[in-house]
């Protein structure tokens, strides 16, 4: 018999996904590229926050599991500039701890019965059969159908996308190049002392190093620079050539940094490239599609900034509970309502991103204590009515640890509000405002449709 939902991806999303429908007796089955659990063990460290990674887990009674391997010392966080001068050290008891992508895939998949799990399934195409359900074809030769609904959980490079929208990712202008320190290594006592707990990011001419302790006590190092899309493919840098991609790094992209800097490229036993791909805040409307959505990077790629992975179980647990809510004879419903609450966290997550990809790859590291310090704040918003579509939505969006948002009532009709909303404000301890944002002008929303299905 064919399961109800088809999942594509077996990372955070998609094994978030599971462990939830599988909570709530949803019927599914998820398909994964790899071989078998035991592949693609890479991977570096994730931060989940407590209102959405975090909460993902609890809904899914996998809180005590995550516990058990959460590092909560490893949330500091060092900023340096390219000469290794720390300028500030954040993130000491922040509700974030971090934990390894192998771990927090593991403790997913030991809570989802094997017989969910199809190994070695790499979807090539997602088409709209005859019954008008989608069809799923796999470079297995497997080609399977009848699901009442498949959720591409399946990263930047979706096949499930493509039955949805047209849009595709496109190249930042930014690659990471990816090594490590191990025990073994001889520089590893040394960036121990330096490093410690949590993570370091250094920036400076337009590029950055970071460095990010491991579950093992391992260091991930990322190397940040601005180069061509398929500059370590067919480039200037063979990426299987070791030493000529530390002769590059040492002599050109990071040859005015400190010593500190170059004896981590100088010690690095391997590189792996990975370039950027963002999609655009633009894409994030599009008409539902009967049998098929999308979810984390499938449907909101952006600049890497660690919340990634926050965003993407919280679409798995939004998407679960509307399925649970409307039942699973009316996924069309469940979708629609998914998909409208979606957007906006995609939009902003886009957005968001963009801001710190600039921010990383900066002259000055001072611009990211700044981007930082911009995060503790106070939005106030001025509304009509609390009792209106959105509001409630608005007040449950997630926020970043330190900011909150105090919506106050402002009708330009009375002769009171305006003071009442003065005293809300002095009772939430604002006595100034830094940036006031006002609406030119307003306009009843329209139900314009692009030709490419946006809306």
């Amino acid at each position: 018999m064919t399961p109800t939902v088809a999942i594509i991806g077996g990372g955070p999303c998609g094994l978030t996904l599971a462990r939830l429908l599988e909570c709530k007796g949803i019927d599914y089955v998820v398909y994964e590229r790899d071989k078998s659990e035991n592949s693609n063990r890479v991977g570096g460290s994730l931060d989940l926050h407590p209102e959405t990674g975090q909460r993902a887990l609890r809904e899914g009674d996998l809180f005590d599991e995550f516990k058990r391997f959460a590092r909560y010392d490893d949330t500091v966080f060092a900023i340096a500039d390219k000469l290794g001068k720390r300028l500030v050290e954040l993130g000491q008891g922040r509700d974030a701890p971090e934990i390894d992508r192998s771990e927090l895939r593991q403790i997913l998949l030991d809570a989802i019965p094997k017989d969910k799990i199809k190994w070695g399934h790499a979807l090539t195409s997602a088409t709209v059969g005859e019954d008008n359900r989608p069809v799923l074809q796999f470079a297995n030769g497997a080609v399977l159908s009848g699901f009442k609904l498949v959720v591409g959980a399946d990263g930047a490079w979706s096949k499930v996308r493509s039955m949805i929208t047209q849009t595709t990712p496109r190249y930042t202008g930014k690659t990471v190049l990816v090594s490590k320190i191990d025990h073994e290594n001889p520089l590893y006592e040394t960036t121990a002392s330096k490093v410690g707990v949590g993570s370091s990011l250094s920036i400076g001419s337009g590029k950055y190093i970071m460095i990010q302790r491991q579950g093992n006590g391992s260091y991930r190092n990322s190397f940040g620079l601005q180069v061509p899309e398929n500059f370590f493919r067919n480039g200037t840098g063979n990426i299987h050539d070791v030493e000529t991609i530390r002769h590059l790094l040492l002599s050109d992209f990071f040859a005015g940094w400190s010593e500190e800097y170059k004896g981590l490229i100088r010690h690095a036993t391997d590189f792996r490239a990975w370039p950027l791909y963002t999609l655009s805040s633009e894409d994030m409307c599009w008409k539902s599609v009967t049998g098929a959505t999308i979810a984390g990077d499938a449907a909101h790629l952006s600049f890497t900034g660690g919340s990634g992975v926050n965003l993407a179980m919280t679409d798995s647990l939004k998407l679960a509970s509307k399925i649970a809510e409307h039942g699973s004879e009316i996924f069309d419903q469940a979708v629609q309502e998914y998909e409208a609450d979606m957007f906006p966290r995609g939009i902003a997550r886009i957005t968001e991103s963009k801001v710190l990809e600039n921010v990383m790859h900066s002259e000055d590291p001072q611009a990211y204590r700044a981007y930082v310090a911009r995060l503790n704040c106070t939005v106030v918003g001025s509304i009509r009515d609390d009792a209106v579509p959105g509001v409630a939505e608005l007040k449950a969006f997630p926020k970043e640890d330190g900011s909150s948002l105090l919506l106050v009532k402002i009708e330009s009709s009375s002769s009171t509000n305006a003071s009442s909303a003065a005293k809300e404000m002095e009772a939430a301890g604002i006595n100034h405002i830094n940036i006031l944002i006002g609406p030119q002008y307003w306009h009843e929303p329209t139900n314009r449709t692009y030709r490419d299905g946006r809306c």
